[in-house]
């Protein structure tokens, strides 16, 4: 199993960064300076297109996980939440581990799991679903292949985790 360096370290620091972005102006605000700002990210990519995408993990108690979008030019484009439907949607059958990271940003390293009996590996993220509910999203991969199987989503209420009650409050926008 390949295992993306510094995770566990970069979810734990990753869950104390606040990424409001306060000051961050689009077009404007330099990659040095959003790093000034946001902390140093979990995860940082260079974008085909160019540019480069900086990850920001909430977890593995928060509800999400910020890119940060910077163009061509090394300026502050957008900030994104990547833990909703629309980007769950966009994980299909056959994609590879960093085709998922790049699409999600890292799982929650403390809850992947192995099951030697079906040669899988889940990875899971905790997010707020549309319902505004506490949820949690899982994607299988093969162990051998390390390709998506499938993927799962469900409430923390229907999976009976937590104190569904406050943790709701925390959904709340």
């Amino acid at each position: 199993m390949k295992v993306f360096p510094g995770f566990l370290l970069g979810v734990l620091l990753g869950g104390c960064v606040a990424v409001d972005g306060a000051g961050l102006q689009p077009g404007t605000t330099g990659v040095d300076d959003v790093i000034q700002v946001l902390g140093v990210p979990v995860m940082r990519w260079a974008e085909p297109e160019g540019g480069e995408t900086l990850v920001y993990p909430r977890g593995p108690y928060g509800f999400q996980t910020h890119f940060v979008r910077i163009d061509a030019e090394g300026r502050y484009s957008r900030r994104e939440n990547v833990l909703a439907s629309r980007y769950f949607a966009r994980i299909q059958p056959g994609m590879t581990t960093e085709q998922v990271v790049r699409i999600l940003g890292p799982s929650v390293s403390a809850w992947t799991v192995y099951f030697a009996a079906r040669d899988e590996l889940v990875w899971e993220w905790r997010y707020c679903d549309d319902w505004n509910e506490p949820a949690r999203f899982n994607v299988l991969f093969d162990g051998t292949t390390q390709r998506v199987r499938s993927t799962l989503a469900a409430s923390e209420s229907m999976r009976g985790l937590g104190d569904w009650d406050n943790a709701r409050r925390w959904c709340g926008h």
